[in-house]
């Protein structure tokens, strides 16, 4: 059996589509969607995601602002910049671009920039909100990857579903989303024992651990649907998944590639969450 590529560019491009119709909507009745992005230093990675979400923000139709902080700013001195962002109207999502100098604490940061424009989904109050199953911001990536499974039409209903990795920014909330749509969820990290015991129990398998080719075919049922938030920068220079690609392909019933994959779907999901965050300043304006 030969593995369905699920194609992120293709779903991307389609999310896009409904959100930029949604920002001449709200554009007609006199809201302009904002989003500023912080970025602090000059890593070449982060320097090109800012690149991307700037020109996709532009390209949508919305506001962007881009902020350009030096790697010796204090976190003071961000901090107030946030400040200035939360009280901005023009501005409805706020986003400063991780990792930060080692001079600036992350936490304090994401807890700093208020919850009703933390459209990454980062601020402990809309962890909670997900945790709670109440209305909140997603973060960009699992939120991105649950629209990739409804729209390839997986039924997540009484499935098992594996996640292996337990970061904030998508293991955990990963999980929660899975359990949210009936999922049975399981998550794996790197103390868990017998990994691939546990990952061939996988109906929908979900891999975020960050270690280029770590899942191979001893780890995938057949028939499973694969899913890799893995990008890592190989020593061919090219970029690679967290899933060996092509040994695994021929056991999953779907399966991401990377890049064209997960990746695309997380600045889509950015976006949307942009819109909505606007959306709601309307109506709360009214």
């Amino acid at each position: 059996m030969e593995g369905k590529i699920i194609d992120g560019k293709e779903i991307s491009r389609q999310v896009k589509e409904e959100v930029k119709s949604g920002v001449e909507r709200l554009k007609a009745e006199g809201m302009t969607p904002g989003l500023a992005v912080i970025l602090v230093g000059d890593d070449p990675a982060s320097a090109a995601y800012v690149g991307s979400k700037e020109r996709t923000t532009k390209a949508l139709g919305m506001h962007s602002e881009v902020i350009r902080m030096d790697r010796e700013t204090s976190e003071s001195a961000l901090l107030d910049e946030i400040t200035r962002l939360n009280g901005d109207p023009a501005i409805h999502g706020i986003l400063v671009q991780l990792p930060l100098p080692e001079q600036i604490d992350e936490q304090r940061v994401i807890a700093a920039i208020h919850p009703d424009k933390d459209v990454d989904g980062f601020h402990p109050e809309n962890a909670g909100r997900l945790m709670a199953g109440m209305d909140g911001f997603v973060p960009c990536t699992p939120l991105g990857i649950m629209v990739m499974l409804e729209r390839s039409g997986v039924d997540l209903n009484g499935k098992h579903a594996v996640v292996v990795g337990r970061s904030n920014i998508v293991g955990k909330p990963m999980a929660m989303l899975l359990l949210q749509a009936n999922a049975t969820v399981t998550i794996c990290h790197s103390r868990t024992e017998d990994l691939p015991a546990i990952t061939r129990q996988a109906d929908v398998l979900v891999a975020a651990v960050g270690r280029e080719g770590m899942i191979g075919p001893e780890h995938v049922k057949d028939g499973a649907v694969v899913i890799d938030v893995g990008i890592n920068r190989g020593e061919d220079g090219k970029l690679h998944g967290d899933v060996d690609f092509e040994r695994v392909l021929p056991a999953a019933s779907s399966i991401t590639p990377v890049p064209g994959g997960v990746g695309p779907m997380t600045i889509a999901m950015l976006m949307s969450n942009t819109l909505k965050s606007a959306g709601k300043a309307l109506r709360e304006s009214r």
